[in-house]
């Protein structure tokens, strides 16, 4: 492995080491990037939480790793791996840090030297204040960088409070806010797609699109986490998070340079140009039976499906609207981005039944097969003039015969390296949540939906004439 790929020693420390985020994402990543030779020549991992694991942490570890690992796991390297381990109860806070502190110091004295220090910070949003503050207190922000999972506060007024304890503790610097979404591939792809080919970017605006879709809906519902997503909802943990920021990477006019500062920069007048969304943009959803799930609330009014319409109004988009959508229950699981481009007169064609026929698009899949499809209309083979449309596919594994790294992976791996490109800073999110202020204090009703299907019916009228791009059937078997 290249040596500038190799992170300086650290010592990591995962709060939440025993929740559904360490054992689904956290763990496994760390473990694949050991396996492909991409974390520190020295380490240590410590799991802290206030409750006890059932068994050992590595046995925890190893357990998360196989059923959500996306690599199978080699004997000699999980054996380095799970010796480097380590797990801490305990209730880490300004009044009492000196347990995990000196758990800390120990591990920097099996490494030598001064390591450094990553705070991954996988617990419920209101706690971040709590850590934050204990971390600057107990004097463990040296050399320390600090990772904050979404949502970053739940509103306004709660982003300035924790924002403001995470000034006190730390240098905007040390200040690592992840969303995993901007570490897909395909995602960072449209820079390339964009910005490195020549036929995308002269038609990447209002001249040419008629509207952009980002479409997240889930077929799963809400698990066990019914304690995080009653007070959240859709609109908070997806709409503020992932796909505001997916939006502004679509939307952002090029960087000056692929580094942190002119990303982020081109990122944050992207939500500045964005007018507050509406009650009349947003559609609100609830699945049917949600109510009846433990820890729910009988008279519940959170909702579980957002579709929204948001107008980026600078001189590249202006009048073209973006739709967003996301929602558990759904009748399948996607997370894409579509680019509608505008119907031509169709002179030569005008007596077809165009209506019939989709736009022409292109389609960023971002997860799954992640790749990019170029969907449009051709002649359909035969004596007669009659259009179908046709599709050019891009896909990783198939163009350069390897999966795509992980986002958590990705992310993890550049928070080791001190890399903030891929991150979100406090102006930006501060935007998203001034954005949806208005409808967060005064939201529309909620529309019922079938549990399997597309939503509730009025997210079909908040994007007409134009149709959501759904996945196409399966062929029925010959």
């Amino acid at each position: 492995m290249p040596a500038d790929l190799i992170p300086e020693n650290h010592v990591i420390v995962i709060f939440g080491g025993n929740g559904d985020l360490a054992r689904r994402k956290l763990l496994p990543a760390l473990y694949h990037l050991h396996a492909e030779g991409l974390m520190p020549r020295r380490w240590r991992i410590i799991g802290n939480s206030r409750r006890e694991l059932e068994g050992p942490f590595d046995e925890v570890a190893r357990k998360a790793v196989e059923e959500f690992g996306r690599c199978c796991i080699d004997e000699d390297a999980w054996e380095v791996f799970a010796s480097r381990l380590s797990y801490m109860s305990h209730d880490f806070t300004p009044a009492d840090p000196g347990p995990l502190r000196d758990a800390v110091a120990e591990a920097e004295r099996e490494i030598g030297g001064e390591p450094s220090r990553l705070y991954y910070l996988s617990v419920p949003p209101s706690a971040f204040g709590t850590i934050t503050d204990a971390l600057g207190k107990s004097g463990m922000t040296d050399r320390s960088r600090v990772v904050f999972e979404k949502p970053f506060g739940v509103d306004q007024a709660s982003f300035e409070e924790l924002d403001a304890t995470v000034r006190r503790a730390l240098d905007e610097e040390q200040v690592y806010r992840i969303d995993h979404f901007l570490g897909k591939e395909t995602l960072q792809n449209v820079l390339a797609l964009r910005f490195a080919n020549g036929m995308f970017e002269p038609i990447w605006n209002r001249g040419h699109i008629d509207h952009v879709q980002i479409d997240v809906p889930e077929s799963l519902g809400i698990g066990t986490r019914a304690s995080f997503y009653e007070p959240t909802g859709a609109l908070r943990d997806m709409v503020v998070t992932h796909l505001l920021q997916v939006l502004s990477v679509i939307a952002m006019e090029p960087p000056t340079a692929f580094e942190p500062k002119p990303l982020l920069d081109e990122k944050a007048k992207v939500f500045e140009s964005m007018a507050p969304v509406r009650a009349s943009d947003l559609v609100r959803g609830q699945f049917d039976g949600y109510t009846d799930l433990d820890g729910v609330a009988a008279d519940s009014q959170t909702e579980t499906f957002v579709a929204a319409r948001v107008r980026v109004d600078n001189w590249r988009w202006a009048g073209v609207p973006f739709y967003l959508r996301t929602g558990k229950r759904m009748a399948a699981s996607r997370q894409t981005v579509t680019l509608a481009f505008a119907e031509p007169p169709m002179q030569m064609f005008r007596d077809l039944p165009q209506d019939r026929l989709p736009n022409d698009h292109l389609t960023l899949d971002l997860a799954g097969d992640e790749g990019i499809t170029l969907s449009f209309l051709a002649k359909v083979p035969g004596p007669a003039v009659r259009l179908g449309p046709a599709r050019m596919t891009f896909s990783y594994e198939g163009s350069f015969g390897s999966e795509a790294i992980g986002p958590y992976e990705r992310l993890l791996h550049d928070a080791l390296m001190g890399d903030r490109t891929l991150f979100t800073r406090a102006d930006g999110i501060a935007r998203t949540w001034e954005l949806v202020s208005g409808v967060l204090r005064s939201p529309p009703p909620l529309h019922r939906y079938p549990q399997g299907s597309w939503g509730p019916g009025a997210a079909m009228d908040l994007i007409a004439p134009r149709r959501w791009h759904l996945p196409e059937p399966e062929p029925e078997p010959e």
